[in-house]
């Protein structure tokens, strides 16, 4: 029948997004930063009336995937030394600034560019709390980040880093795997537990994401199984006609 082929193709196509973001997190298990996605789906139910049935008619069911939503745990923090490796121990955002405008970020390698600004792996500057890039003087030797985000040298105190946490983080459009689009009402972080020397690294746990994986193949073969059996059916029972007129 053919609401057997709508369903059976409702379930596939959800079952096909549910690959796609599973392999999207397995794909970033090494990004820092990365947090995994999740599939929202739902099932409804429709009454369908038709000749022979009881009052109400044969119920029939859907699936759809509703929405996307971002697992905002924090992944584990490696400790690297590394005095300009950050991360944000609790919730919150580092700012970047890229050619396509601000953007967030939890991805915390930084480095000096050859003009003393604080830039991450893509050559974009860290913000402080003023929106601007941070500047460190050739004279500045040992850097050092309080929690709150202060960074300072032996020659004093440089500026603060900017910690921000939207209103609704699961509004933040992903750009890539490391960053956001800033485009969201944000604010700044009253307490930010900014960590220095350390990295967070990505919340994806690979061997539950395989697992899922292995679990929406079954669910997608499934499916496509169902597709394919009715596809069958209904060309033997055209067959089986054709041939009575013959």
């Amino acid at each position: 029948m053919q609401n057997i082929t709508t369903i059976a193709l409702s379930r596939l196509v959800a079952q096909q997004r549910a690959l796609d973001v599973t392999a999207t997190n397995i794909a970033n298990a090494g990004t820092p930063g990365f947090h995994a996605e999740r599939m929202l789906f739902s099932d409804w139910l429709m009454r369908q009336p038709a000749p022979g049935l009881p009052p109400g008619g044969r119920v029939m069911a859907y699936t759809q995937d509703r929405a996307t939503y971002r697992d905002t745990q924090s992944g584990p923090l490696t400790h690297t030394g590394n005095p300009l490796d950050l991360a944000v121990g609790a919730d919150g955002f580092f700012t970047v600034q890229t050619p396509r405008g601000p953007r967030l970020t939890r991805s915390g390698h930084y480095e000096l560019s050859n003009a003393g600004t604080v830039v991450d792996n893509e050559g974009d500057a860290l913000l402080d709390v003023n929106g601007r890039p941070i500047q460190v003087s050739t004279a500045d030797a040992a850097l050092s980040v309080t929690a709150d985000g202060t960074i300072s040298s032996e020659n004093g105190r440089i500026g603060r880093i900017g910690v921000v946490m939207p209103d609704d983080p699961q509004k933040l459009k992903a750009e890539g795997s490391r960053q956001f689009n800033a485009d969201v009402p944000t604010r700044p972080v009253a307490a930010p537990k900014v960590i220095q020397g350390a990295i967070e690294e990505s919340n994806v746990k690979p061997t539950v994401e395989l697992a899922r994986m292995m679990n929406d193949l079954r669910e997608f073969q499934f499916a496509s199984q169902m597709v394919q059996s009715e596809a069958d059916r209904e060309q033997a029972a055209i067959d089986k006609i054709t041939q009575k007129r013959l």
